[in-house]
């Protein structure tokens, strides 16, 4: 993952973890799979890299 100097702190983790579940609601259930699908883009994008994108998302399906 991310090395310390760039991890965000505990409160604007929860300042974006709110944004996301507003972003969420706003798009509703039936867009919200593409909703988070456009956003995993812009986010792959601005990593510039397509390696830590890549182990994001197999961290991310762990203990689903």
């Amino acid at each position: 993952m991310s090395s310390s100097e760039n991890q965000l702190t505990i409160d604007d983790l929860e300042t974006v973890y709110d944004a996301l579940a507003q972003a969420i609601d706003i798009a509703g259930a039936d867009k919200t799979p593409l909703f988070l699908v456009k956003l995993a883009l812009l986010n792959a994008n601005a990593l510039g890299q397509a390696q830590p994108f890549l182990a994001h998302v197999k961290i991310a399906l762990q203990d689903l």
